[in-house]
Formats: structure tokens, sequence, C-alpha cells
């Protein structure tokens, strides 16, 4: 996490939460809903204008990537955020909490995340739909589909070894929310 980032949540604790506003699609692109996108509906239903506007700015691509993490205890657990100086804002994903790409440089497999962080595969996972996802020290991922022919090499090779998974299981099994907006609007319709 940058260190202006801390220092704004150490100035300001109290900034409330943020939830609807970023999402992170299949494909390891960040994009930024307003109200309207949110009223079309949720970022991963696939409706006409519901994910929003993809970002394009580089910076900001790279200050959200080092500033992503999941808050791993208490009433947020498994929910992924961008620390945006003292605010978090949790982030809707489409598939997953991370997205890997898979390169083969010096004979060896390598892999990153969506935000370029190296990362080493310890399990691998197949779905219904013959989606591939990989478990690393970071956390769990989908592989993105311009990889996936280098990743069935290393399938085939016995590098990685799949286990079948069903979709729906997967963010119970891999301690992950995909909408942390849902569950937000959800617990608050409860209190009342």
């Amino acid at each position: 996490m940058d260190d202006i980032v801390r220092q704004a949540m150490a100035k300001w604790p109290q900034v409330p939460h943020c939830t609807g506003w970023l999402g992170l699609d299949a494909r390891g692109n960040w994009y930024m809903r307003d109200d309207r996108a949110q009223a079309q509906g949720g970022f991963a239903s696939g409706l006409p204008g519901a994910k929003g506007s993809r970002l394009q700015h580089e910076k900001l691509i790279d200050f959200i990537g080092r500033n992503y993490a999941c808050e791993s205890t208490g009433a947020y657990a498994g929910q992924w955020f961008f620390q945006n100086g003292p605010q978090r804002v949790f982030v809707e994903l489409e598939a997953t909490p991370w997205v890997w790409r898979v390169d083969y440089a010096e004979g060896l497999f390598v892999v990153h995340s969506h935000t370029g962080l190296p990362a080493r595969p310890q399990r691998c996972a197949l779905d219904e739909h013959g989606r591939l996802y990989l478990e690393t020290e970071l956390g769990f991922g989908l592989v993105h589909t311009q990889d996936m022919v280098l990743a069935a090499d290393a399938l085939e090779q016995g590098l990685w070894v799949a286990q079948s998974v069903l979709t729906r299981e997967l963010p119970t099994r891999f301690a992950y929310v995909r909408s942390p907006h849902a569950q937000h609007a959800s617990a608050m319709n409860a209190i009342k």
C-alpha cells in the first residue's frame, strides 16, 4: 500500500466505505460504475450498461493495483477493496479477485496478476464451463482467456493438475465475495 494512502487513513480514520462504484471484470479490467450503471443491474449481471465505464488511465489503474487488498476478518471478510486514501472502495467482481496472466519464459511457466504481481500456483481448478483457476500465495483467480493455450500446455505437461469445481461453489470454497454491494445492502435491510 502506498505511504500516502497510509497517511490519509491515519489522518481520517472514520471515512465511510464505498460500495458498487468499482468493478473488476474477468479479463482484469477495472470499471467505474456511476449511478446510471448501478441502476442497470449488478456488475456481473451481463445487462447492457451495468458494467459502467472501463478505466483507461494507466496511472490510476496502477494506483488501484498497488492499493488493492482483501478484508480478512470481521463483517467484511472476503471482500476485496481499493484503499483510496482514507476511503475503502469495495470491488464488485465479475468472476474472481485475481485474474492471472500466464507466460512462458526460459522453460518455465510464469504467472502474474492483473496488477502485475508475480505469483506461484499452488492449486489448479477447472469448472464446468472449462474455465481454469489458480490458487496462489496471493489468493484465488481466473486464468485470462488469452493465456489458456499456455495454461493447457502446463496441464498437459502435468505441471498443474486441475481439480473439478462448480462455479457456484467458488466464492465459498475460496473465501471471497463477488458483490460486496449486495452483501452490504442485505445487511442494511436486516438492520431495518
